[in-house]
C-alpha cells in the first residue's frame, strides 16, 4: 500500500492526472487496451474536468481505453445523481472515446437484471486474464463506504459475485455496485480522499482494527495488484 499526500484537492487532482498519463502509457506499451472503472463524487469530478483539458486531452490514447463504473445509483442517465452522467459531462463528452467502449450500468433494466448484465460483461472482458481492471478509481465516504458498499450491508461481505444490486434503506433507493472480489483482482486500485471530515475515518481504515462491517473500504485489498491512497492534507490530518 502506498500513501501519497498533497496540499489540497487541486494539487491532488493534478498529481493524479500526471500519474494517470504515465500509468496508462506504461500499460499500453505491453497490451492493446486499458480498462478503467470510474468513481462518482466531487473529488473524481475535479480530476475528470482536468483530464478533459490540455495537455491531458491530447496525451492519453483515449481510443484504447475501455470505461466502466464502480457503482451506480439506480436512476436514469438523465438524473443528475447518475455517476455516468457526471463523468460524461465532465470528461467523456470531451475526449475521443468510441461509445462502444463506454459501459454504463443499464438502469433501464430491473436492478437485479442490471447487475447480472454488468457481471456478464465483466466476465466477457476478464475471464481469460490474470487480473481484472487495469485501474479502479475509488472514493471514500465520511462513513468509510466505498463503491456502494455501505456500513452494515451484506454486500460488503460478498465473496463470489462480481456485481450486486440491493435496496439501500438509508437512501430509499437501489444501488448497483461492483463487489470486493472483482476489485481485488485488479492490477491497480487508487483511492482519492479529500477533506477534514474524512480524517478520523481514514485513520481507522488505514491503521485501525480490521472491521469492514463498520469501515467497508477495508475490504479493498488487491490480491496481487497495487493499492494507492491519494489524499490531501486535510484528510491526512490524523494519520
Amino acid at each position: 500500500m502506498k500513501l501519497q499526500t498533497y496540499k489540497d484537492p487541486t494539487e491532488l487532482s493534478r498529481a493524479v492526472a500526471d500519474w494517470l498519463v504515465s500509468y496508462i502509457g506504461e500499460v499500453l506499451e505491453r497490451q492493446n487496451r486499458f480498462t478503467i472503472a470510474l468513481s462518482g463524487g466531487s473529488t473524481p469530478q475535479k480530476l475528470f474536468e482536468l483530464l478533459a483539458t490540455p495537455p491531458y486531452r491530447e496525451t492519453i490514447a483515449w481510443d484504447r481505453l475501455h470505461i466502466f463504473w464502480g457503482d451506480e445509483r439506480y436512476v436514469p442517465f438523465t438524473d443528475e445523481r447518475n455517476n455516468a452522467r457526471m463523468a460524461s459531462e465532465a470528461l467523456l463528452n470531451h475526449v475521443p472515446i468510441p461509445k462502444s467502449k463506454i459501459h454504463h450500468w443499464q438502469t433501464d433494466l430491473q436492478p437485479e437484471a442490471a447487475a447480472a448484465a454488468y457481471g456478464q460483461l465483466l466476465h466477457h472482458y476478464f475471464d481469460k486474464q490474470t487480473s481484472t481492471f487495469d485501474l479502479v478509481l475509488l472514493g471514500m465516504g465520511d462513513d468509510g463506504h466505498t463503491l456502494s458498499l455501505f456500513p452494515g450491508t451484506e454486500v460488503v461481505f460478498e465473496d463470489q459475485a462480481w456485481t450486486s444490486a440491493y435496496h439501500l434503506n438509508a437512501q430509499d433507493m437501489y444501488r448497483l455496485t461492483l463487489t470486493a472480489p472483482v476489485v481485488n483482482q485488479s492490477a491497480c486500485v487508487a483511492f482519492l480522499v479529500t477533506g477534514q471530515g474524512k480524517a478520523t475515518v481514514l485513520k481507522e481504515v488505514l491503521h485501525g482494527t480490521y472491521q469492514p462491517a463498520v469501515y467497508p473500504s477495508q475490504r479493498i485489498q488487491p490480491a496481487n495488484g497495487e493499492l494507492i491512497w491519494f489524499v490531501d492534507e486535510a484528510a491526512a490530518g490524523r494519520l
